[in-house]
């Protein structure tokens, strides 16, 4: 098979790495001529220290290398996966896979972003999600992992499944591509709030609260949205949110750290070299959709009013705590 990964990031690269080994021909794609050089001198990502480049690996920095591919999976920033997928629209052939490993919320629009990659594909190409607890770093260095590819389009999911299966990477499929998504998105918001949580000094108490009833917000959107409630007990629910909360390669939980020591979001953004926090951009959509769901998600209102009104980490978290009693099961039928 020959597959294009569309975005020469830390990720995009390791899931490169893992389509050449099993024997797939992959051609490497760079937004910038700057970027694809530095990879094809060094022959090694600066975000993924210590793991080579093969020669094989092909890296170019021309959209035409989807052309004849049967598959293409696109690893970009979550605000750049419209115009790239419209790029792609145009050089792919149809019914090729497209395979979306970006995670988050299109800021503009609140849509998820295979609806997004869906609407500029119009119709040409099948798309599937594939999301799970995976950093880049360990996959990269052959880590065993289990994530979760998830389409409409069970013959496109199980296509990707048997291309990047191997015996360090699990691949389960599903057809919930929604709640799939929204797990991926929302979690980092709350690893953001974790984060935060560290960064104040507080202990494993606090972490382990906003975690479970931020799954418990994250569950209670998605299934307003048509999701089933099991994905969200699953890798792409409990188990992303769990390594994104609780690792130092998040880099959502480490702004979070940032935050919670007074800084602001943009000074936490450039003290990380220009990271991409996409928990920062979710927050903004999350609040939105949940509003427009009418889904109560007061952490994530919460992290709103931190990253966007500049409010005290440390008043959020008071009137978290000091909202009115409920019962831990009130709300929670939709999902448990």
């Amino acid at each position: 098979m020959r597959a294009a990964v569309i975005g020469s990031g830390a990720w995009g690269t390791a899931l490169a790495l893992v389509l050449l080994e099993n024997g797939h021909d992959v051609a490497l794609w760079s937004y910038t001529q700057q970027e694809s050089s530095v990879l094809r001198e060094k022959r090694e990502n600066p975000m993924l220290k210590g793991v080579a480049l093969p020669e094989e690996l092909e890296l170019t920095t021309d959209i035409a290398c989807v052309k004849d591919c049967q598959m293409v999976v696109l690893a970009t920033p979550s605000f750049a996966v419209r115009a790239t997928a419209r790029q792609v629209a145009k050089q792919a052939d149809p019914g090729t896979p497209v395979v979306l490993v970006s995670k988050g919320i299109e800021k503009e629009t609140s849509l998820l972003l295979h609806q997004v990659v869906e609407q500029e594909m119009e119709g040409r190409c099948p798309v599937v999600v594939l999301s799970g607890p995976s950093h880049a770093e360990e996959v990269g260095r052959h880590v065993p992992t289990a994530v979760v590819v998830a389409s409409e389009r069970r013959q496109a999911a199980e296509l990707v499944q048997d291309a990047f299966m191997n015996g360090r990477l699990r691949i389960y499929t599903s057809p919930d591509i929604v709640g799939v998504e929204i797990g991926a998105a929302m979690k980092n918001v709350i690893a953001l709030c974790a984060g935060c949580c560290d960064g104040m000094g507080y202990g494993d108490n606090t972490k382990a609260m906003l975690m479970t009833r931020g799954l418990t917000e994250i569950a209670r959107l998605g299934v307003a949205m048509g999701a089933r409630k099991e994905t969200f007990a699953g890798l792409t629910g409990l188990g992303d949110l769990i390594v994104t909360c609780t690792s130092m390669h998040s880099r959502n939980r480490r702004a979070g750290i940032l935050l919670g020591q007074g800084k602001t979001i943009q000074q936490a953004m450039d003290e990380m070299g220009g990271a991409v926090v996409e928990g920062y951009y979710a927050a903004a959509s999350a609040k939105a959709l949940a509003e427009k769901a009418g889904v109560e998600m007061p952490i994530t209102f919460g992290a709103y009013e931190t990253l966007y009104e500049g409010k005290d980490p440390r008043e959020v978290l008071a009137q978290l705590m000091a909202r009115q009693r409920k019962d831990e099961l009130e709300l929670e039928e939709s999902w448990i």
